[in-house]
């Protein structure tokens, strides 16, 4: 075999492991029974909220209807506004999609502020240059990219600080596994906070788990 295609293989074997926010296999050993779950119950938006955040939650929920398969395999992807095929995907993938519906390409824009400032993201995964493929599909990277916008809130463990729209980060496993979800506005009556929507193996669901695991950002882009 050619070196240079050996070579090229070898860095997307290594890339899709390493695709986003955990390996399936691993992240399923992170979910708590949902025992205490109720039904949650649509509660009205605030008055003047966003209609970026109005588009951006109804995207999450459709993809709870779309979204069945967690695949972190590496994919070349168009540029911009390129998009793994809808049925499948990863915890980002959730936010990235949600988010176009809300008008912002963060492929688009993680790339672009990559390119200008590589140095000052994570440098985690072997890398000498911004990946319009990969780099928005991977949580380290929207999190330093969202505290450089300045769309940083403070991590609480106070269920109210959590609005519809927010972005969560987690550490899964207290090791470091990434994980991040949106804040709906699904509403748990029993537990009194909103329920998060996030693929974390079995597709796009809307689940109530936002202090299942530490809780490692806070974000409100809109």
């Amino acid at each position: 075999m050619n070196r240079n295609i050996l070579t090229k293989l070898l860095m997307i074997l290594s890339l899709s492991l390493a695709v986003s926010c955990q390996s399936v296999g691993s992240a399923k050993d992170y979910i708590p029974s949902l025992s205490r779950s109720d039904t949650p119950v649509e509660k009205p938006l605030a008055p003047g909220t966003p209609e970026a955040v109005k588009k951006l939650l109804a995207s999450a929920v459709e993809q709870t209807k779309i979204t069945k398969t967690y695949d972190p395999a590496y994919v070349v992807l168009s540029y911009p506004n390129g998009d793994v095929p809808a049925e499948r995907g990863v915890c980002t993938d959730v936010v990235i999609r949600a988010m176009r519906k809300g008008g912002i390409d963060l492929q688009k824009e993680v790339h672009e502020d990559m390119k200008a400032n590589f140095s000052l993201y994570p440098a985690k995964w072997g890398l000498t240059s911004a990946d319009s493929n990969i780099d928005h599909r991977r949580v380290p990277n929207l999190q330093t990219y969202f505290t450089r916008k300045g769309k940083s809130l403070a991590v609480t463990d106070k269920a109210d600080d959590y609005k519809p729209g927010d972005l969560v980060t987690w550490d899964l496993d207290g090791k470091g596994m990434t994980h991040i979800g949106i804040v709906t506005n699904l509403w748990s009556e029993k537990n009194k906070r909103y329920y998060i929507i996030h693929n974390i193996g079995d597709g796009a669901q809307a689940e109530d788990r936002i202090f299942d695991w530490k809780v490692t950002g806070h974000y409100r882009y809109f």
